[in-house]
């Protein structure tokens, strides 16, 4: 990946965190998208750079078009190129199953902050950068989802409804831009153990989840970071339009 600019966005901590590392780790230089998390952001900047890698922290909401219009300008200042991007970020959400509102009274608000935070915001950052991502020759855009669109063995409705909708979306966009050389890919992970929002899952829960998973644990952001490498990687240029399940084997006959 040497030469390579990446953003991550949604990458001051968790799974993005460890997918903006692990992409330095193999050389490419590395754009950490944050919100509000500020500090985070720069200790993550810092400790690439310390490594000897590339990083830069740029802030800003992925749902507001200006701030991410502004962030990819800051990138092509920089570095006069974007290669690739990985949408880790996602509109807030709590994953705890005793709280949760049934799908039924699930709330059209609901839905809309997370369509917003997650298809929406990607749509409008997608059509920002393919024409750098073009210009590579090379690009890929990975999603980040979830192994809820496939197995909602706790059915946090509007969350996936959200994810479920990206995933139809990157099909699409995979076939229009696949003869420009970009592919188009997802990662979808199970419940990722401990990161900010997993952190409201009970422990009855997280053993029920341990139980059915063949591998027999749940994921760590590290677990992510790699499929999501590949999958940005030259290893995978025969790929496009695909979801990877990152979930222990969770998913496996399920659907």
């Amino acid at each position: 990946m040497e030469g390579q600019v990446i953003i991550v966005t949604g990458s001051s901590r968790g799974i993005g965190r460890a997918i903006a590392e692990e992409l330095a780790r193999r050389g490419a230089s590395v754009i950490i998208n944050y919100r509000t998390s500020e500090e985070e952001a720069e200790a993550v900047e810092r400790a690439i750079t310390d490594r000897g890698g590339d990083a830069y922290a740029i802030g800003g909401d992925v749902t507001d078009v200006d701030a991410m219009r502004a962030l990819v300008e800051a990138v092509i200042l920089e570095y006069g190129r974007i290669d690739s991007i990985v949408h880790n970020a996602f509109a807030s959400y709590r994953f705890d199953p005793a709280e949760r509102v049934r799908a039924e009274h699930v709330d059209w608000a609901s839905y809309a902050a997370q369509l917003d935070g997650s298809l929406r915001a990607v749509v409008q950052l997608n059509a920002l950068i393919l024409p750098y991502v073009k210009a590579s020759h090379n690009g890929s855009i990975v999603h980040v989802l979830t192994n809820l669109i496939d197995a909602p063995l706790v059915s946090y409705n509007d969350y996936t409804t959200a994810k479920g909708a990206v995933e139809t979306y990157s099909r699409g966009l995979a076939r229009d831009v696949g003869r420009s050389g970009v592919r188009v890919n997802n990662v979808a992970p199970g419940l990722v153990y401990p990161t900010a929002t997993s952190r409201s899952t009970k422990k009855e829960v997280r053993d029920q989840l341990t139980a059915q998973t063949p591998l027999g644990r749940l994921a760590v952001p590290e677990d992510v970071a790699g499929p999501v490498a590949f999958l940005v990687s030259e290893e995978a240029r025969f790929m496009t339009g695909q979801t990877i399940y990152v979930d222990g084997g969770f998913t496996m006959n399920r659907s």
